[in-house]
């Protein structure tokens, strides 16, 4: 069961961010994508206050560092950013950080 907790905690958060940013990119896109976002954000909150309830923190906490990486990588091929060296390195950093930390 935790994992599927998890995996709501990294799939909500990822598409949250991606439908605000093509919602916020497109003005017409608006009116559905945000209302959405905070959907997805609502899954990924609740998965989390629940994954908290059976798992130890160190568990949870390292979902933050895979909806990095999948951020970084489907914004390249969803919404056509060009990813730079520096935006990798900042996300590699940052889950690998995150990765330390909860061991």
């Amino acid at each position: 069961m935790k994992w599927l907790y998890l995996a709501g905690i990294v799939g909500g958060t990822v598409c949250s961010d991606l439908l605000q940013s093509h919602g916020m990119r497109q003005g017409n896109g608006r009116a559905w994508k945000l209302p959405l976002a905070v959907g997805f954000m609502a899954v990924s909150f609740f998965s989390f206050t629940q994954l908290l309830r059976i798992a130890p923190l160190s568990f949870a906490v390292p979902a933050s560092a895979a909806s990095i990486a999948f951020d970084t990588v489907l914004a390249g091929f969803i919404l056509k950013e060009r990813i730079e060296f520096r935006r990798w390195a900042g996300a590699i950093l940052v889950a690998g950080g995150v990765i330390l930390l909860a061991q």
